[in-house]
């Protein structure tokens, strides 16, 4: 406080006068600048920057060189030029609900994360997504694959990597597109440079749902959404919303849709109109459990708009896999052989010849003669049979290492272009 009457005398000694009020200026003003250090997050400055160890240095220097010479590194693919204004997005929340809350507690919470998911609107490079998919697919692609991708581009690590690298070894000419806002960034392009260098069809994809379900069933269920209206469930809203975009993509483009945790073996031009049994009854020999791990369609199938009419009407976000397989086998047991559908239900051993619960078996070395009799059985039997890709079922295998001398390391070796340090991940 500040006594009134003191500072009316010293006023009329205008030196005084100046120092007083210059002294009282700059307590104020420290005092702003210390508030704005007290509530700054210092990783809402630096969560986005990702500096290469030998660039960290010069990076303020070489920031404008990168702009303006981003372009001309990527001629073989001119669409990722289009990503060179974005910055990565690596703080994206997966959205996974608080626990042990009501429905209403969580809806209220949703309400509050709406303005954060990008993913749901349409922007200024999500609005060039149609655009973008024509003018990569007008590469001449004798196949055409997609993924999905939710996670930030940090945790597109080995695996994911290598269905990428085994499926442009059997299929060097296709394409393949990342759906995914984190990978169509600077750093998802140099994680996926190694491939994008050797020549191959690859872009990331920032995708634009409003665009991608407009004038399907799932369009009234997205409004819904993004109204707040509609509960997200306990399940994390990207694995849903990515069963969603598997659907749409393959609505209004055809293709093959794969998930990330793959090893691709054979051939899949082939196929047309698939799904593959994740299980069989074994006295009927028919299946019990579809799974969309792997869809082969093509372009406006009817059985992909049954599909997203029943992610929109049954929607459930509680329980993990009911949008997903289960919805899957649900629509094709439904539909059965309806006219013109032309369904094709391939084995298990098509893209899921090992179980979740057997697949860290695969990944083991052999420890003694009968162990190396069993891996080259299940070496032939992979390679030389019907199994066009291997689920390597990620929940459960993604923390164990790959050990020399398995099966799984022998089939990197003989399915990979790139091969580096992924078998001994």
């Amino acid at each position: 406080m500040f006594d009134y009457r003191l500072l009316s005398r010293t006023s009329k000694n205008p030196i005084f006068s100046t120092i007083t009020f210059a002294a009282i200026f700059f307590l104020i003003y420290a005092d702003s600048i210390v508030s704005n250090l007290s509530i700054t997050n210092p990783f809402d400055l630096k969560s986005n920057e990702i500096i290469d160890p030998p660039e960290t240095q010069k990076n303020q220097e070489t920031a404008l060189e990168f702009e303006t010479t981003f372009n001309s590194t990527v001629p073989s693919i001119p669409t990722q030029e289009k990503v060179v204004e974005e910055e990565d997005s690596e703080t994206q929340d997966p959205l996974i609900p608080p626990d042990n809350v009501s429905k209403d507690e969580r809806l209220m919470w949703f309400r509050r994360r709406l303005p954060e998911l990008e993913i749901l609107q349409s922007n200024n490079l999500s609005q060039k997504f149609h655009g973008r998919v024509l003018e990569f697919l007008n590469h001449g692609c004798t196949v055409q694959f997609y993924m999905t991708w939710f996670s930030t581009a940090q945790s597109f690590g080995k695996r994911e990597l290598l269905a990428v690298d085994t499926l442009f070894k059997v299929h060097p000419q296709g394409c393949l597109m990342i759906i995914s806002n984190t990978m169509d960034t600077r750093r998802g392009y140099r994680i996926l440079k190694p491939i994008i260098d050797r020549g191959f069809n690859i872009l990331a994809i920032t995708p634009d749902l409003p665009f991608l379900v407009k004038n399907t069933p799932a369009e009234a269920w997205l409004e819904e959404l993004k109204s707040g209206r509609k509960d997200p469930g306990n399940i994390p809203l990207f694995n849903n919303l990515s069963n969603l975009i598997r659907l749409a993509m393959l609505y209004k483009y055809g293709g093959i849709y794969l998930d990330t945790d793959f090893i691709i073996l054979k051939d899949f031009s082939g196929l047309r109109n698939s799904v593959g049994a994740q299980s069989m009854d074994p006295a009927t020999n028919t299946w019990n459990r579809l799974n969309g791990a792997v869809m082969i369609f093509d372009i406006n199938h009817p059985l992909l708009i049954d599909f997203m009419q029943e992610f929109a009407t049954t929607f459930n976000g509680n329980k993990w896999g009911f949008n997903g397989p289960y919805l899957v086998s649900r629509v094709i047991e439904r539909v059965g052989n309806t006219p013109g559908y032309n369904i094709t239900v391939l084995p298990p051993r098509a893209f899921y010849a090992v179980d979740w619960f057997k697949i860290k078996g695969l990944l083991k070395k052999p420890e003694n003669e009968a162990d190396s009799q069993w891996v080259e059985h299940k070496l032939a039997e992979l390679n030389n049979g019907e199994t066009y890709a291997l689920h390597l079922w990620n929940k459960r295998s993604r923390e164990l290492k790959i050990e020399e001398g398995s099966v799984m390391a022998r089939l990197i070796v003989d399915h990979c272009v790139i091969c580096e340090h992924i078998y001994d991940s």
